[in-house]
């Protein structure tokens, strides 16, 4: 189970870096399109916004580990261990239900892009935001891993509270 766990994010790395290489690529020849030769294509804006949103999007549901996503710790810090495991239980139950809560709606929404084509490449705007589903479900599975794990053991998802620094 590890080694799969390895292997897919070694994949989603690659996609997030493929990604990230094919928007640079698009966005160099936008440049050379348009200021070298003196022809703005449109393409080329509607390809990077619709990668830029994709590589965000599964960047942040596959990518980035739970400790390093943003957090508003200022607070957290400074509550006790298990305090912070209440806290964190609070959180991850109010993200767990407003994702669920807009599986449905937003399920609807992508399924009504359907008749609807990107402005330039003619791309079903469906296939654009059908990313966002993948994401809420990554979301909706990460938190309820995380009520699990935070279920299971006295110890905050992150490890003990760091150090605090003596006030000057």
């Amino acid at each position: 189970m590890q080694r799969l766990a390895l292997v897919l994010r070694a994949a989603a790395d690659a996609l997030a870096g493929a990604l990230l290489a094919a928007l640079f690529a698009i966005f160099v020849l936008q440049i050379f399109f348009r200021y070298l030769l003196n022809w703005p294509v449109g393409w080329t804006v509607e390809l990077c916004l619709t990668l830029w949103l994709w590589l965000v999007l599964l960047g942040a549901a596959f990518c980035v580990p739970d400790r390093e996503q943003v957090r508003f710790d200022l607070i957290e810090q400074r509550l006790s261990p298990g305090a912070r495991r209440i806290a964190g239980l609070v959180v991850a139950v109010a993200v767990l239900a407003g994702f669920v809560a807009v599986l449905g709606p937003s399920f609807d929404y992508v399924s009504f892009y359907r008749i609807k084509r990107s402005a330039t490449l003619r791309i079903p705007l469906s296939w654009v935001f059908s990313v966002f589903l993948v994401f809420a479900v990554a979301v909706v599975l990460r938190q309820a891993r995380a009520i699990v794990r935070l279920l299971r053991t006295a110890e905050p998802l992150d490890g003990p509270v760091a150090p605090q620094h003596p006030e000057r």
